[in-house]
């Protein structure tokens, strides 16, 4: 008798946002409260809370999460990152004008053209682009803007909006975790360890070559699967935000209007990474900027203010399921804050690298601060929190500070590709990708990077890094 397959399916992202909630809510009442004393430094120029090691106390007294605030954390989880949620159906919307105008095709047709046959390259460049971004600069949040675009160009392509997608995600990711000159990671890390600014600058170069090529060919793998077999496609065209036909799309033809609104987009997108790198600009002025971009393209095409409104409100409408998963995923923070558990969690995990031998010391740190970089997804706030224990555990442990110092910068980097909590969790909103498909195009891949960050991280405590 033959047994019937039975196929695991996973369940719906909101679904699985709520159990971890719930999972957090409950780890509140039985880890015990507790919290480390903070001092501020200058770092840098800007002042930063660091922990002080040996004075995590336990906490008398402190109430575990009860169903109140379980329930209260995922409007409380909403309105912390509103301004994110809000960038979300903002950049979406506008985007969602400039697609009706029917300019964003065309512009798609424009460049297949010139670049047909040549996939892979372009895949390259754009990869490399967002990489050198985000690895020299920091750039994250500021590349935002540019998913609706790779989501498109993805499917343009002749692949789908997940081929896109992993293009800006993964280069993103991978650049900002090899932190040529981050100066959110690397920079905050050597300082609070007290090594020299971008010291061991061939090691993070020979990191950022070795994840960049795995990167690529997983995305070249992908690619080549949905090309040969398109039921593979994790986001089929009919479920795409963004989706578009290559056949049909060289077909079409730019007028007048179409440069002028493509000058638009990319004067737009010129400005948002001027005010970003040089003017310290955060999520309020991209979303003015991409507000502007969406009018001013409407107004080319001669669109009446009536018909921008309803458009705005249509592509506002079609990205609620993404917005709001920002605000779901950051509950998961609320009820650990709420619960006093961050720093006892922090205190148990350092608790157990103390005296270790020192390859099994410096795999701790690395397992320790991907665990962190779920509950403190902020680079520059994992650095001050953990750096201040981790650097003197590493000296007892036989570590240079370098080795602490490239543990932390891989766990911290890495993750924020996994866990809900990190930058992902917007960009999946903005591409309208669910969280649980992009695992399933990730989670194997992140395995391997897993393998690859162990093996630098031995490899620079046997040669004295």
């Amino acid at each position: 008798m033959k047994l019937a397959k039975t196929e695991i399916r996973m369940p719906h992202t909101y679904v699985l946002l709520f159990f971890i909630v719930a999972a957090a809510a409950l780890l509140t009442w039985i880890v015990p409260a507790g919290e480390f004393q903070y001092h501020s430094v200058d770092v840098n120029g800007t002042t930063r809370n660091l922990v002080v090691p040996g004075s995590f106390k336990f906490i008398a007294g402190a109430a575990p999460v009860g169903l109140i605030g379980f329930f209260s954390s995922f409007q409380r989880g909403i309105v912390e990152v509103s301004d994110l949620v809000a960038l979300i159906f903002i950049v979406n919307a506008a985007f969602a004008v400039v697609i009706k105008t029917g300019s964003f095709e065309k512009m798609l047709g424009a460049l297949l053209r010139r670049l047909e046959g040549r996939e892979f390259i372009v895949a390259v460049i754009f990869y490399l682009f967002f990489a050198l971004g985000a690895s020299l600069f920091g750039m994250w949040n500021d590349f935002n803007g540019m998913i609706p675009i790779m989501v498109g160009v993805g499917a343009a392509m002749g692949f789908d909006a997940m081929y896109g997608f992993a293009i800006i995600q993964l280069g993103i990711g991978i650049g900002f975790a090899a932190a040529l000159t981050n100066p959110f990671t690397i920079v905050v890390a050597q300082s609070i360890a007290g090594i020299p600014i971008y010291s061991g600058m061939a090691m993070r170069v020979t990191i950022f070559a070795a994840f960049s090529l795995l990167a690529l060919w997983w995305i070249h793998r992908y690619g080549k699967s949905i090309k040969r077999d398109p039921s593979l496609s994790l986001v089929p065209r009919g479920e795409a935000l963004f989706s578009y036909d290559g056949a049909e799309l060289k077909n079409l033809v730019m007028g007048a209007r179409e440069y002028l609104a493509l000058a638009v987009m990319l004067a737009s997108l010129a400005l948002i990474f001027y005010g970003c790198l040089w003017r310290g600009w955060g999520s309020t002025q991209l979303t003015a900027v991409f507000l502007m971009m969406g009018v001013s393209v409407a107004l080319i095409f001669g669109w009446s203010a009536d018909k921008i409104a309803e458009e705005f409100l249509n592509g506002a409408r079609a990205i609620v399921f993404g917005a709001l998963i920002v605000g779901v995923a950051r509950a998961i923070l609320v009820v650990l804050r709420e619960g006093h558990t961050i720093d006892t969690i922090i205190f148990y995990l350092s608790n157990l690298i103390e005296g270790a031998p020192p390859i099994i010391a410096a795999e701790g740190m690395l397992f320790i601060q991907t665990l962190i970089n779920f509950a403190i997804p902020s680079g520059s706030g994992q650095a001050a929190a953990i750096m201040p224990i981790m650097a003197p555990l590493g000296d007892v442990a036989g570590l240079t500070r370098e080795v602490t110092v490239l543990a932390f910068q891989l766990g911290d980097g890495f993750s924020n590709l996994l866990w809900p909590t990190c930058g992902i969790a917007t960009g999946c909103g903005i591409a309208g990708i669910s969280l649980a498909k992009w695992w399933k195009f990730f989670l194997k891949l992140f395995g391997l990077m897993w393998i690859l960050m162990m093996l630098f991280v031995a490899g620079a405590v046997i040669f004295g890094f």
